[in-house]
């Protein structure tokens, strides 16, 4: 009797955890690197269904936190291989990292279930709303407690596909919580009322309506022609003096040098010396090159002094400059570009040359060329959508394209590539602004301000990607709103919903 009363449970378990990993590719399959909307609104409607059926509180947090773990930990596997493969931890403890990280994570999901099964109300309208509200909670704690890692976000999943169009709107998290309230909506379409499962139809359909007869948010500030460079400079060898360190300054010297583009970008760290570190000449050179003419260069490398403290920078050159214009990375990655407070044990493990950076400002002022006021973000910056809405509080001095300087290197020529595209895919929806990427093994690549990529370069090759961007100016509701609020009316909503709810459970009893 025993076994049979644990079976359902199992089963349940077994339902979650699929789920969970369906979650995990449908942000970019691992076969193609596209994502698969669809089936992020199949996995999470499957956890939606159990919840829905009125489970306890207790298996209700079980639910949901091995679906988010299941989900988060096939989403970012690839850690493993920086901290494994390049950083020399052991295998068992780096996979250990990796799901403690992931089981950590998934206790805000955990705790926005089980609050669901406890406060759900009767009405299939309102248990859908609250759901939505909490998942909504979840993913925000996620994505901005403790420096924030949103990475693998559900909403990331819609920048193809009919909630796409919620984007400049709404923003990706905005998206997340409509997927969750379609979820949970769809898997009581059966009982629900007919008003509801009309609601489903003009949820999808008004995104196209809207990109149908809706007014334009940005217009076209000019066009630009650019060359990202890609270096492909392996990850073991990128600090090493004998080999990449040369390499990587004989190769991208030579390409700052014969370029014939009026933007030439290198990605993160492509010079992986300090000015004062590198070989006589090669700073000068770099310099006069960009002095006169009608060139200009973005590039990544390490800026500051033992008593100024160091950042990790990108820097500009254009003619009739004094000095060379620069942007210091703001969002700072914890245990690569800092150290967590009581964290030193874990990262003397490992033989990764970790730095203690300075973090730069919020909102740094964009480097114009040619009509275009380029706003650079480096490595997973482009994550934080919100903190790139900062630039966006003058009108007159908003961005006009975006650019990111990355090495993703440090986790192999994995889905991760793919997963940081669709990323910046989502902000160019978001803003109504294009992207170029210039990375050192992929994706280097041009995203107009629709999200579609028009070039990439095949990952993990050496070579310049050329093209032309079309730089917009103007601006969405949702960069109206996020510059001024950040993301606080999204927090109100979250909170509003589910206290209502809480309220009127309490007047009940």
């Amino acid at each position: 009797m025993k076994a049979e009363g644990r079976s359902p449970l199992v089963w349940s378990l077994c339902l979650s955890l699929l789920a969970g990993l369906a979650q995990a590719v449908s942000i970019a399959t691992p076969w193609t690197g596209q994502p698969l909307w669809w089936l992020q609104w199949l996995s999470l409607g499957v956890l939606a269904w159990q919840l829905a059926r009125g489970v306890p509180w207790r298996r209700a947090a079980l639910l949901g936190g091995l679906f988010a773990c299941a989900w988060l930990s096939g989403t970012f596997w690839w850690m493993f291989i920086s901290m494994h493969t390049y950083g020399g931890l052991p295998a068992a403890l780096a996979a250990l990292a990796v799901l403690a990280l992931a089981a950590v994570l998934a206790l805000y999901y955990a705790a926005a279930c089980a609050l669901f099964v406890r406060l759900a109300p009767v009405h299939h309208a309102q248990r859908a709303m609250l759901f939505a509200a909490l998942w909504l909670l979840a993913e925000l704690a996620r994505g901005r407690w403790f420096t924030g890692f949103g990475w693998g976000g559900g909403g990331y999943a819609h920048v193809d596909g009919p909630l796409a169009g919620y984007a400049p709107w709404l923003g990706v998290y905005g998206i997340s919580a409509v997927a969750a309230w379609l979820a949970m909506t769809l898997s009581q379409i059966r009982t629900c009322g007919a008003w509801q499962r009309g609601a489903v139809l003009l949820v999808l359909v008004l995104p196209w309506a809207y990109q149908m007869g809706g007014p334009v948010t940005s217009t076209s500030a000019g066009r630009l022609q650019v060359a990202l460079l890609q270096g492909d400079i392996p990850q073991d060898e990128k600090f090493q003096p004998g080999s990449g360190v040369p390499t990587a300054l004989r190769w991208y010297g030579e390409q700052l040098g014969a370029s014939r583009a009026p933007l030439v970008v290198a990605p993160e760290t492509a010079l992986p010396l300090l000015p004062q570190q590198l070989p006589d000449g090669y700073w000068d050179a770099l310099t006069k090159r960009f002095a006169s003419g009608e060139q200009a260069a973005l590039i990544g490398m390490p800026w500051g002094s033992f008593s100024a403290g160091y950042t990790n920078a990108a820097v500009g050159f254009k003619p009739g400059q004094s000095s060379p214009w620069r942007y210091d990375k703001h969002h700072l990655v914890p245990f690569g570009e800092f150290i967590p407070t009581g964290f030193k044990w874990f990262t003397a493990m490992m033989n990764i040359p970790l730095g203690d950076f300075s973090r730069g400002s919020l909102g740094q002022p964009s480097f114009e060329w040619q009509g275009q006021r380029l706003a650079p973000n480096i490595c997973y910056e482009d994550l934080f959508g919100e903190e790139l809405g900062a630039r966006f509080a003058d009108p007159a001095a908003a961005p006009t394209v975006f650019v990111n300087l990355s090495n993703i290197a440090w986790f192999g020529n994995t889905v991760a590539i793919d997963q940081h595209l669709h990323i910046s895919r989502m902000r160019t929806l978001e803003f109504a602004r294009p992207f170029v990427r210039a990375t050192n093994t992929g994706a280097t690549a041009i995203i107009d301000h629709q999200g579609r990529v028009t070039a990439m370069l095949p990952r993990h090759t050496r070579g310049v990607l050329s093209g032309e961007i079309e730089g917009r100016q103007g601006l969405t509701p949702y960069a109206w709103w996020v510059s001024r609020f950040g993301l606080w009316p999204l927090w109100g909503m979250a909170l509003l919903v589910p206290g209502l709810v809480l309220r009127r459970v309490l007047s009940k009893e």
